[in-house]
């Protein structure tokens, strides 16, 4: 409790996965799309993650939960019965799907990464037509049920909807024979609430906000990929410009080029955060535009614990409060000697002695190790019974004080014991002889630097011996 002592420690850095770059979609025509098996990072880590609802890591070691994948995100327009047909257009392709939701305004990628996003609808059993989805099968009738191993129903029940909800679809192309050419599919998009209105069922212009919601990368991620070929306007482009305002504070700070026909591509490399912009003008003369805030996090780095409560009463020096802080801006959540995660990063009554604490990025971009730090306190008893447990009493860590000297005093303030950093602790004993159970006090004189100046110091307080 006057002052911590910090040990070196290690950090697991995850990734975010691809559907942070999901492609805004609405239910106003079929989606004609393809994948072809490369994606900017893998979604799942197949050494951590090996199954994400139905979805799995097969046998077959190229048979990972991202195999060859889509991904895709709407916003429910409206309230109602929503499901979906994904129609395999070549022979050889083999479509599984897992959707993720419902969230609100903020990306959903971290958890869905980690594995932490169970999906609500995910089917992978072998296709005998040329359809899986939700709702109903057009081609044979088959209604959805929900998901059975070995059921071979390929069709999940359907969803109900609320409007605003947000949800991820992940379409995977489960070929163990794909050699490299894109397989296309369609994607068509059915339902009660689809039924009553096609424009309204799935909020279309969610999908013209074609550069999706705002992503959040992990620092060392591979280059965020923005595309104008998401716009509307499709392929008719005639021009596309781009930009960016690093600190997101209404001022465009540089222009920048873009990659393939017009430029239509932007690698956002880490850890460049910030808002891009991009303007589009199509064959007909149409202006589009959109923006994205990109932000990077780096992995958790302590950069000290501090004590918030410090001997604040001379006679009470028995809380020991501490603050983690971190070298960062993520958003961190924190865990003390392998308790339970919280987002706050005070923690009040820490024992004496060492403890440890877990630093977790919630968005995905790493783990600590436990690090271990050292609170200087006293324990508030000891009992020397011989059984090894508590059977002498001392200022614990208190070799890291600067000249520290312990007296120990019995109610009446006789001296009973001086302790320094060299001694291993009192055993309850004076002059050979096994003192009673009672309150003993204490007072520890030792040195420290406040503000570039040697301050001598002095605290008391009390303890107890059991017997």
């Amino acid at each position: 409790m006057f002052c911590l002592l910090l040990f070196s420690y290690a950090v697991s850095a995850q990734n975010s996965p691809d559907c942070r770059t999901a492609i805004p979609v609405c239910a106003d025509a079929p989606i004609i799309s393809e994948t072809n098996g490369f994606g900017d990072i893998e979604d799942f880590d197949p050494n951590l993650v090996r199954q994400s609802g139905c979805l799995e890591k097969g046998s077959i070691s190229s048979a990972n939960i991202e195999n060859n994948t889509a991904w895709y995100v709407f916003r429910a327009g409206t309230d109602g019965q929503l499901g979906f047909d994904i129609e395999a257009l070549s022979l050889t392709a083999e479509w599984d799907f897992a959707l993720y939701g419902p969230y609100g305004p903020t990306s959903a990628c971290a958890e869905i990464g980690d594995g932490t996003a169970i999906p609500i609808r995910c089917n992978y059993e072998v296709n005998d037509t040329s359809f899986t989805g939700i709702g109903v099968n057009p081609e044979n009738g088959q209604e959805g049920a929900p998901f059975l191993v070995g059921s071979q129903n390929t069709y999940d029940e359907w969803l109900d909807v609320v409007q605003g909800e947000i949800y991820y679809l992940l379409i995977n192309n489960f070929n163990t024979n794909f050699n490299g050419d894109p397989e296309p599919f369609s994607l068509t998009f059915t339902g009660s609430s689809v039924n009553a209105n096609q424009n309204t069922a799935l909020d279309c212009v969610f999908r013209d906000e074609f550069l999706g919601l705002d992503i959040i990368a992990c620092e060392g991620d591979p280059d965020v990929i923005l595309s104008a070929l998401r716009s509307p306007a499709g392929a008719d482009i005639v021009r596309v410009d781009w930009s960016v305002d690093f600190d997101d504070d209404g001022t465009i700070d540089q222009t920048l080029t873009g990659t393939g026909p017009f430029g239509a591509e932007l690698a956002v490399a880490s850890p460049n955060s910030g808002r891009y912009f991009v303007t589009i003008e199509d064959i007909f003369g149409v202006i589009l535009t959109d923006d994205v805030l990109i932000t990077f996090y780096g992995i958790p780095v302590l950069q000290e614990v501090t004590i918030l409560d410090r001997n604040v009463d001379d006679d009470d020096i028995s809380n020991n409060n501490v603050e983690i802080v971190v070298d960062g801006d993520g958003d961190y959540e924190y865990a003390i000697n392998g308790g339970e995660f919280q987002d706050d990063p005070v923690f009040l009554d820490i024992p004496p002695g060492e403890n440890t604490v877990i630093i977790n990025d919630k968005n995905g971009c790493g783990t600590t190790e436990a690090i271990p730090f050292l609170v200087v306190g006293y324990p508030k008893f000891f009992t020397p019974n011989g059984d090894g447990i508590h059977d002498a009493w001392n200022i614990l860590g208190i070799e890291t004080l600067t000249d520290p000297v312990v007296f120990i005093f019995d109610r009446y303030g006789k001296l009973l014991k001086q302790l320094d950093a060299t001694t291993i602790g009192w055993d309850g004993t004076f002059n050979g002889r096994d003192l009673p159970s009672s309150d003993y006090w204490f007072r520890v004189e030792f040195s420290e630097d406040q503000d570039g100046i040697i301050v001598a110091t002095t605290k008391r307080a009390h303890f107890s011996l059991v017997r």
